[in-house]
Order: C-alpha cells, then structure tokens, then sequence
C-alpha cells in the first residue's frame, strides 16, 4: 500500500486513527500491530507468514543472547547464528536472481546451458526490515538494550507501517520507551498532520512531475538523444529521487506523530552540502548512522591508519551499493561515492579540501549527480552511456527538430524544477508575526492546501510509485 494513493488516504488511514484514538492507551500498540499486519498483507500476503516466523526466531533468539553470560562464546554463537538466519534470507530474496542471471551468463559464454531458474520475487521493505532485525540482536548482544519484553513489542517495532517500507531505520532503544509509554496529545497529532501533508506535497507535486520527465529521459535511446535533454532529464531525476524518499520520510515521521512516535530525521538539506562526507551527514541520515555504527566502526573506522581508514570507506560503500540493488551499477555507485569519500579525507587539510563555499556546494551537487546516473541507469553499460551523451560537446541539438522541448518537458515540471532547486538550496524561511511564534492558523491553513493540491493531482495522474519501495 502506498502512502499517496487514495486507498490509504481515504479509507486505511483514517479507519485505522479512529479506531486507534478510540482505543483505551493500553490497547493502542495492539491496534497499531492489527493496522501494521494489514498494511503489509496488502501488498504482499504470501510473504506475510515468512515475516512473522522470521521475527518470531529473532524475538526467541534475542531472549536466548541476553540470557547468556556478557562476553561468552555462547553469547558471540548465538548472535552469529541470528544474524547469518537474516542474512540468508536476505541475500536469497535480493541476490538469488542476480547472481543466478551472473552465473548463467557466464555458462552460456563457455557454451554450456544457462540454469534453469525460477525468478524469486522480491518482498516488500526487506532491506529495511533486514537492517532493524540486525541492529536489534546486535545491541542486546553488545548490552546497550534489553530484549523485548514481549513478541507483540518486538513484532511492532518491525512492523510499525509509517516507516515500514523506506524507513527511516530505527534503533530498537531509540522506540523501547516508546512501545511502553508514550504521549499522544493535540499538538502532536496537529503537528504530525501538517508534516504528513508536507510530505505528501513533495512526493507528489514535485517528485511526480519529476520523475515523469526524468523517466523518458533515461529510457530514450542514446543516439538520438540530445546532450540537453539529458542534462534536463538528469536534473529531474536528481531532484526527483530527493523529493520522493524525503516525501516519504516526511509522511513516516507525520504518521509517527499522529500515533505518539517521534521517529528520527532522515533528511537535512543534502544538496548544499559542501562535500560528500558533509553530503551522508544529511542524505538517508539514518542509513549513515546504521553503517557508521554496525560496519564502519567495526571495522576500525577512524582508529586506524590512513590506508585501513580508506579501505574501510571503499568496503562500507561498495557493501551500501550492494545493499541498494543487485546489478553493477549500484556496486559502481556505492565506489563513485567511497571514491570521493576518501578524497574529502585525503584532502582534508590542503586548500582542495577547503574549497570556498560558493564553489564547494554547486561542485559536490554536481558529483552527486552524476553518482545518480548510474544509480538510475537500467545497467552499467546504459550508465556510461549515458554520462558520455551528458559530456559529448557533438550532442547538443542532436534532434531538436524532431523533438521539439515542450513534448520533452512541460510548463508544470519546469515550474517543479523550479521549486525543488529553491527548496533544495534557499536557507529555509520562518514565518513569524509580531514576534510571536509561527502562526498555527497560517501552518494548518497551508497544510489543507497542500494537501488539496497533492489529492488534484493523485487524480488526474497515474505516475505514482516510490523510488525506495524496491530496495
């Protein structure tokens, strides 16, 4: 089920905040899981029994490392044993296609038969799931939470659909507080609703527009596509991938707070930083903090030499390209962005590494995008294909006659890309009024028309999918 989408907005949402506001407190998580369970059913009812056996293990397993002695081998095997039991199933139902097609492909060149192989279909928010049932039995090993009290406490916090599908990633101590007790009054329920709409908005009136253009840009063919319109489609696609998974994130936390939650920030203005470190300070926050913490320091971060240092970057972001998709390029994303994290570190203290910010913010955009295109190339072969019609001066005006702009790109996704880059780079504005705080009446007014505008739009549209929901 999508957020955007007239099922959820008009029928699941509102039956399920009725009938969570009317059940007494202690009933709530219990109402939450019963709205949860369906959510996921929806979209993916034969993965549904998988899911609950797999949480059902991890919740027994969580138990069973805690009751062990801090620091035995017993402990380390049996964290070990959870682990590789999530691994497995996640490296099954992600890479089982991928490294099948890779093997058979490879058959076929030696003249033998390809396999014989039935596509494994991909359940719905794995990775994400994956990373919360990890992080959770790692802390219960290392001490720094207790396991849940309760299979119902531990299914909610996979389960809890606002961030279900796309996150943000949630540390089982950041929600163990919260699974208990937590407060639920109008000013966060009135709060959560203007952040819902936000979200709302941006996925839809922008992130839409966007990725409508940016789609037939990437699925033209190359040799008759005009260097400018790849720029064009490029741009879209840039802003695009930003508006819709912060959309998304802005609609969890929203829905979050309508229920009690607070869930942490995903996003934070990313495309004005100044760098590519300063960049995953403030894209997918919560991923960052995830690999920081359960791959990068494990493997000695900081603490080591300038050589293991960087090896540890390459590891981490290889292994996060991986994590985003099975094919090459996502692999030849994951080194674009370690490629230049290691050069932020190497060049740190030299005048590259303190580049003016006028020249540091458009520069590292710039970078970022062109990382995009082979995260949005359907392989790695369209990727470079598609970087070299972006930088081949004999491109530009290939074709325009054929295709004149306006079938390219129309006014609304102009005025979008207008938006999105003001949004994007303009220092975020404060109303206030004679010195009081911000104007509720204004904030709430606002947030009905946002979500007017974005509910006109759902209607007239058929473009509606989240870029994120199939990782």
């Amino acid at each position: 089920m999508v957020f955007s989408s007239f099922v959820f907005l008009a029928l699941f949402l509102p039956a399920f905040l009725a009938a969570y506001y009317l059940c007494p407190a202690r009933q709530r998580n219990w109402c939450a899981l019963a709205a949860s369970v369906v959510f996921y059913a929806w979209g993916a009812p034969s993965f549904l029994p998988i899911l609950l056996g797999s949480c059902a293990a991890d919740f027994l397993l969580g138990r069973a490392i805690e009751r062990a002695r801090d620091g035995s081998a017993r402990r380390r095997h049996l964290l070990a044993l959870a682990v590789a039991v999530n691994l497995i199933f996640f490296f099954y139902f992600k890479y089982a296609n991928f490294l099948v097609g890779e093997v058979s492909r490879a058959l076929v060149s030696l003249g033998a038969q390809k396999i014989a192989w039935v596509t494994v279909a991909l359940p719905v928010g794995i990775s994400f799931i994956t990373f919360h049932k990890i992080s959770y039995l790692v802390d219960v090993a290392r001490g720094a939470v207790h396991a849940a009290r309760t299979f119902r406490d531990y299914l909610l916090y996979i389960l809890l659909f606002p961030q279900l599908i796309a996150g943000p990633i949630l540390r089982y101590h950041w929600m163990a507080d919260q699974l208990e007790r937590r407060v639920l009054d109008g000013v966060r329920i009135q709060e959560g609703i203007i952040r819902f709409c936000r979200g709302l908005a941006k996925k839809v009136l922008i992130a839409n527009a966007l990725g409508e253009v940016a789609d037939r840009a990437f699925a033209a063919k190359l040799t008759e596509l005009p260097a400018e319109y790849a720029w064009i489609g490029l741009a879209c696609y840039t802003f695009q991938i930003y508006f819709d998974f912060s959309g998304y994130s802005d609609m969890a936390l929203g829905l979050g707070r309508m229920m009690g939650f607070e869930f942490v920030e995903n996003f934070n203005r990313p495309y004005s930083a100044r760098s590519f470190t300063d960049f995953w300070r403030r894209w997918h926050i919560s991923l960052s903090n995830w690999m920081r913490e359960y791959l990068y320091i494990p493997l000695g971060g900081n603490r080591v030499g300038a050589a293991r240092q960087y090896l540890n970057l390459w590891i981490v972001f290889l292994l996060s390209g991986f994590w985003h998709g099975a094919s090459w390029n996502f692999v030849a994303w994951g080194a674009w962005h370690g490629l230049f994290l290691t050069l932020d570190k190497a060049l740190a203290r030299t005048r590259w590494g303190r580049l003016p910010r006028p020249l540091a913010v458009p520069l590292t955009f710039l970078l970022v995008a062109f990382g995009w295109v082979l995260f949005r190339a359907k392989n790695l072969e369209h990727a470079v294909g598609y970087l070299q019609r972006l930088l081949d001066p004999l491109a530009f005006g290939i074709g325009l006659s054929r295709s004149p702009i306006g079938e390219f790109i129309g006014n609304r996704a102009w005025a979008m890309l207008a938006v999105a880059a003001i949004l994007s780079f303009a220092p975020p504005a404060k109303i206030r009024f004679a010195g009081s705080g911000p104007v509720s009446l204004w904030r709430y007014a606002s947030a009905l028309l946002l979500f007017v505008l974005a509910s006109s739009a759902l209607a007239t549209s058929e473009f509606n999918p989240f870029i994120y929901f199939r990782f």
